[in-house]
């Protein structure tokens, strides 16, 4: 019976371990410097005329709300810095991002119809 015990406080402690990795590459600290870190990629790829096109903005007041300002133009560069540092980032951080591109695929794919 206590060998079971120890077997569930073990598997517990490693479900929360894991849930607590996944949670830090959601903290808005962790948000903001890679919201801040593909824009600078993503200008530095993008001609001069786009640079100062691509702006991210976080809500003071609720830290979790990005809003990405960003012109039609420029929106494959910052997609293209986005998959570029994929490999980089914690596993929630990436999937937040690639539903960011995908929600801007979507905003540019509105825009034609």
């Amino acid at each position: 019976m206590a060998n079971r015990h120890y077997h569930l406080m073990g598997m517990f402690a490693t479900i929360n371990g894991r849930i607590s990795f996944l949670q830090q590459g959601l903290q808005p600290e962790m948000l903001r410097y890679w919201h801040r870190r593909i824009c600078e990629d993503a200008r530095t790829m993008a001609p001069p005329w786009l640079q100062d096109k691509i702006k991210v903005n976080q809500d003071p007041h609720l830290p979790m709300k990005f809003t990405l300002d960003i012109s039609k133009r420029a929106a494959r560069y910052y997609v293209m810095a986005v998959d570029q540092n994929l490999d980089d980032m914690p596993h929630s951080t990436r999937l937040y991002f690639l539903r960011v591109c995908e929600t801007l695929g979507v905003e540019m794919d509105r825009g034609l119809v």
